[in-house]
């Protein structure tokens, strides 16, 4: 994967936190503290995307695609004894 070089700002205050997390060994210095910083936010936010999607699914419509799927499937192999699979 291709790096790019990019500039930001930042408050004075932050970067001397950044650069006491580099002074402690915690990252190896403050691009890689930045980048790793960047990943794991991009990660949250796709995490909280997905569960708001998640939120909107209706399960019960859901299970019903999904029990539908399966007779759709059984269809296909006629050959295979057919059992209700909700009992």
């Amino acid at each position: 994967m291709g790096q790019a070089k990019v500039a930001i700002t930042m408050d004075d205050m932050l970067l001397a936190e950044l650069d006491n997390l580099v002074k402690r060994h915690l990252f190896p210095n403050r691009s890689k503290a930045i980048q790793i910083a960047v990943a794991e936010k991009l990660q949250r936010l796709a995490k909280k995307r997905l569960a708001a999607e998640l939120a909107n699914l209706d399960m019960a419509e859901e299970r019903s695609f999904a029990e539908e799927g399966m007779w759709l499937e059984h269809d296909a192999c006629p050959h295979i004894e057919r059992r209700n699979p909700l009992g």
